[in-house]
């Protein structure tokens, strides 16, 4: 799950982490009255979407005028922002960020990510941040130091210290460093996030650091334990599909091509859709009903993805193991009449009961197209897909 970065900061402040003052709004009327609150004579105005790249698409201006502020203001509420993580449509910006403008000296990055190689947290910091700092990880990829946390002491003072003077920060800040560090992997643990990053973490003229941009994501399956996470939620920012389907407990992620896949379980989903890509297709969409697949929950994943007009096959695939076959088979019979499925389906069931599900397949009279395995199932489906 992402927040906007308003939230994110609240997040950090929480937890020890400077971050400037600002007042997030939804209208010019609500922006104008937060310059008023902030006080000063200039603003940043900052489009909230969950994307990242937001200043390279435009996303945020400075403002040293109320009347500066009220056009900027009016200008990005409601535009299409194109942004390099966006896709050419772009995402409509409903809300708007206004802070103080900060005085900066040096720009830095920081990022937490979960690093399965290691099994650790790492910790990663540049003395150089903002907007080109994918560029610099390409270009000069030594230049990015990591961390790999160790879970059981967290980041010490002497590796706080550490990472600070590799980045290039004065003596004199190395307290306020090491404090800050500290408190961005205490957020990241505490929070079960996945990802933080803070882009660009400034040094100011009297030598403290701020965040000046947040971007935080969080692992869905451990929202059960952070409700005051779950309530920052912004369905606005979803894509309604994707919206749609979480709220029939599905993991759906529409994709940009053709042929529709629904499996159970994420590591099956992904050999799927690479088999599906092997073959000369493109999935549609990547879709887990999980463990405990439901005629209702079956039923619900094929409007999801007949919803696509782009849609000209489906593959299902399904690994019998808790669930059984069986009653997969028959969930597949009853969506498919309740959903009047007019595409080509091609089904491959492996595990418990399999020969039953497949006798309930064929009595169905349903033009269910069979295949015993993953490569035969991606190679049909990818050959019906492009003859529809």
């Amino acid at each position: 799950m992402k927040i906007h970065e308003y939230q994110g900061k609240q997040l950090l402040l929480a937890c020890g982490v400077p971050v400037p003052r600002g007042v997030a709004c939804r209208s010019v009327a609500e922006a104008i009255d937060a310059a008023g609150q902030l006080g000063g004579s200039a603003w940043v105005v900052k489009a909230q979407i969950h994307a990242g790249g937001r200043g390279k698409g435009g996303g945020v201006r400075i403002a040293r005028s109320i009347d500066e502020l009220s056009a900027h203001a009016g200008h990005l509420l409601g535009m299409q922002l194109v942004t390099p993580q966006t896709g050419p449509a772009g995402q409509t910006v409903r809300r708007l960020l206004i802070e103080e403008l900060a005085d900066l000296r040096q720009e830095l990055y920081v990022g937490l990510l979960v690093e399965r190689t290691t099994r650790r947290v790492c910790l990663m910091a540049a003395g150089e941040g903002g907007m080109d700092i994918e560029e610099l990880g390409a270009r000069a990829p030594d230049r990015i130091h990591r961390l790999h946390v160790d879970p059981g002491l967290g980041v010490t003072d002497q590796q706080a210290d550490s990472i600070a003077c590799a980045i290039g920060l004065p003596t004199a800040s190395l307290p306020q460093a090491r404090a800050l560090l500290q408190g961005l992997y205490r957020a990241f643990w505490d929070l079960d996030a996945t990802l933080l990053e803070v882009n660009p973490l400034v040094l100011t003229g009297e030598g403290g650091l701020v965040a000046l941009d947040v971007k935080m994501s969080f692992d869905s399956n451990a929202l059960f334990r952070h409700p005051d996470l779950l309530a920052l939620r912004d369905p606005d920012e979803e894509h309604p599909a994707e919206r749609r389907a979480s709220e029939h407990g599905l993991s759906y992620i529409p994709l940009d091509g053709n042929i529709g896949c629904l499996v159970n379980g994420a590591g099956l989903a992904m050999a799927t859709m690479d088999a599906i890509k092997l073959f000369g297709g493109t999935p549609a969409n990547f879709l887990d009903v999980g463990g405990g697949a439901t005629t209702e929950k079956v039923t619900e994943a094929f409007r999801v993805m007949l919803d696509n007009p782009t849609l000209r096959a489906i593959l299902v695939n399904i690994f019998g193991g808790i669930m059984r076959c069986d009653v997969i088979a028959e969930g597949l019979v009853t969506a498919s009449r309740a959903v009047a499925l007019d595409v080509p389906l091609v089904v491959r069931m492996k595990g418990t009961n399999e020969a039953l599900g497949g006798e309930i397949l064929q009595a169905s009279g349903l033009p269910f197209i069979a295949a015993d395995t993953l490569a035969e199932a991606a190679e049909k489906v990818v050959r019906v897909a492009a003859a529809t």
